[in-house]
């Protein structure tokens, strides 16, 4: 069986539950799914995943063909506008992945290019990124690691004084998340007074930390204007990152919290790994491209293999620490691992979205 049989089926299988959920939630956003009845917990503005939901209805527009499922699609994303101008570092996640596979769509390239301006305009000269922000509460001027993937394109689209930016705020990221040690710090909040600090939520050990930072990376490493600042840097960072999911002791999906060894796995870390990978794996004269390859391709083999049942991407854990969907379906989850399987199949080039 070649990789394209059983990523197909799986990615066909990803896909029809797209379809159940988009029927099953009355125009909502789908969050989380129970595991045992397949029932979501929804959001009515799509909270900072709502670009992934989005993302997912057109992969199936792709998939499918149908003009239906284009305009489903399509409705979805305009709906995403509400985001353009919240406080929030997660306008990346939310307003690229929602727009980066719609291809040639007028209102999704007039939406992303809206999002960039106001990305740009968003930039803190003074910390040299985008805030965290107010949006979901808490302190503003944090610095966190899902605050970069998805934010790095944004910014890159919004021409030369936009790629300067992106730069800009992944190295800043970098600095501060990688610290000297072994294991990323994920989140750092800023004091006028004492400058960075650590910042506990989310902890250290965090399945997501590295999997997002290495997206970021390799989001960077496409697009020549943004890596052109540092591309040393950029490529021995990456190396680091990624042995995190390639040498041979590594699991192929981690646990969702480090310091909780008898606690739940995350798959949707894997499947953002698995993502970046490939990404990697895409860098003009990347040295370990069929490694990274390789790596990814078992990675997303693992999660069809173990714990996907009827399209439903289990074992998921959105919040460890609080006991919050610790083995549900997520929809970013979904959304990762049919975009690796998607590009294992052909239907997407990866190193374009």
């Amino acid at each position: 069986m070649t990789s394209a049989d059983w990523a197909g089926r799986a990615l066909a299988d990803v896909l029809d539950r797209a379809a159940v959920t988009r029927a099953g939630t009355g125009g909502r956003f789908p969050l989380y799914a129970d595991p045992e009845t397949g029932n979501w917990t929804t959001t009515g503005r799509g909270a900072w995943t709502g670009g992934f939901w989005a993302g997912l209805l057109w992969l199936r527009a792709r998939h499918t063909g149908e003009a239906a499922d284009r305009a489903a699609a399509a409705a979805c994303t305009a709906r995403l506008a509400t985001w353009v101008e919240a406080d929030t570092a997660t306008r990346g996640l939310i307003l690229w992945y929602g727009t980066a596979l719609a291809d040639r769509d007028p209102g999704a390239r007039e939406l992303r290019d809206r999002a960039a301006k106001a990305a740009l305009a968003a930039v803190d000269p003074g910390l040299g990124l985008v805030p965290w922000g107010s949006a979901f509460g808490g302190p503003r001027l944090l610095a966190r690691v899902d605050g970069v993937p998805g934010m790095v394109a944004l910014l890159a689209a919004a021409g030369p004084d936009g790629a300067r930016a992106a730069a800009s705020h992944l190295h800043r990221h970098l600095d501060l998340c990688l610290g000297a040690g072994a294991r990323t710090v994920p989140a750092w909040e800023f004091d006028a007074g004492a400058g960075w600090r650590a910042y506990a939520e989310p902890p250290a050990g965090w399945s997501r930390g590295d999997a997002w930072l290495l997206l970021a990376v390799a989001d960077a490493l496409h697009r020549p204007e943004v890596a052109r600042i540092a591309p040393d840097r950029l490529e021995a960072v990456a190396q680091r990152l990624a042995d995190a999911w390639t040498r041979p002791c590594a699991p192929l999906v981690p646990l969702a919290d480090e310091g909780r060894p008898a606690g739940p796995l995350d798959t949707s870390a894997a499947a953002i790994a698995a993502v970046a990978l490939l990404k990697l794996a895409r860098v003009p004269g990347c040295r370990a491209a069929s490694q990274y390859a390789y790596r990814a391709a078992a990675i997303l083999e693992r999660l069809v293999g173990e714990h996907l049942t009827r399209g439903m991407l289990l074992d998921g854990c959105y919040d460890a620490g609080k006991g919050l969907a610790v083995r549900h379906e997520l929809v970013w989850g979904d959304f990762f691992l049919a975009l690796g399987l998607a590009a294992l199949t052909g239907l997407v080039g990866i190193e374009d979205v």
